[in-house]
């Protein structure tokens, strides 16, 4: 009877939901971010933070059907038997209602903001379906697709709220979403070397050298990306200045600082995590942002 009581509590629905990986939906705000125009419109401002919201919830959502489709190999993980279905501490048909609420509450949000906000997490959402259900053992494509949410994140925040988005910065976007992707798979790898996991099929088809040279190339992208950006004559002249280009050097420490972390004995591989706990990468992002804003206002 005390095993019942302790079933769908509401911590373990929270921590089914993964709320750290909230910050991800941050990518929603970049195109606020550069975008100074919008930042004293209190109508562009209040939709593009509906649409954080909005985008945490359906991405939670995708986090309970991952968790579904996987609870019966996450029970055979060191780790991962822990999570509330792996363990028992939520039931499936709790995880399903709670699925439903995220899901209609996200759309609901996006539509008040806009029917182009909810088509793209809609969108969204139908990518990490595929990706739940087969794509993810596809090597290569399984990084893309993590990807692409990233990109949807930044379109969200500009396209479905009226900002337009600038190409350059969409393409940065990709370029640091693929190496955060390509990173995470390496930490997984490198554990799995280690022998401490191995329920992740597509880490099969991936090898140690592929890994480093994807992420390699992903993170020079990164830095090449942005660098161009903060000196495209399109962004000098939309932000009338070149002062951006003093940014670059915080951009480079944290994607070293990161690479660094990545090596770590203690790493974990996600982003969000390490995002939480390394003070090095938060006080660069802090100051990033600070910068940013300063140049652009």
């Amino acid at each position: 009877m005390s095993a019942v009581t302790h079933v769908n509590q509401p911590a373990d629905l929270l921590r089914l939901l993964r709320p750290h990986q909230w910050t991800k939906s941050g990518f929603v705000l970049v195109g606020l971010l550069f975008s100074p125009s919008a930042w004293m419109n209190a109508e562009v401002v209040t939709h593009v933070l509906l649409c954080a919201v909005a985008f945490a919830l359906v991405a939670s959502g995708v986090y309970v059907i991952n968790d579904l489709a996987d609870a019966e190999k996450d029970r055979a993980h060191p780790t991962k038997r822990t999570r509330p279905l792996a363990s028992g501490a939520v039931t499936s048909s709790a995880a399903l209602v709670l699925l439903a609420a995220c899901w209609g509450a996200g759309l609901t949000v996006a539509l008040h903001v806009s029917v182009m906000a909810a088509a793209l997490l809609t969108a969204y959402a139908a990518l990490n379906l595929g990706y739940s259900f087969g794509w993810k053992n596809e090597m290569i494509l399984d990084v893309f697709l993590l990807a692409s949410g990233f990109v949807l994140r930044v379109l969200v925040g500009t396209l479905a709220v009226g900002i337009e988005p600038s190409q350059w910065l969409l393409l940065t976007s990709t370029t640091v979403a693929l190496f955060l992707g390509f990173a995470k798979r390496r930490a997984e790898y490198a554990r799995m070397e280690a022998g401490t996991v191995g329920t992740r099929k597509v880490l099969e088809q991936y090898s140690k050298v592929v890994l480093d040279k994807a992420i390699t190339i992903s993170a020079a992208c990164t830095i090449l990306a942005y660098s161009l950006y903060t000196v495209a004559p399109d962004t000098v002249a939309r932000h009338d200045t070149g002062s951006l280009v003093y940014t670059v050097p915080l951009v480079m420490y944290g994607v070293f600082r990161y690479l660094a972390c990545l090596h770590a004995e203690d790493a974990t591989g996600d982003p969000s995590e390490d995002l939480l706990r390394d003070r090095h990468i938060q006080v660069t992002v802090a100051l990033w942002l600070v910068v940013t804003a300063w140049v652009l206002a």
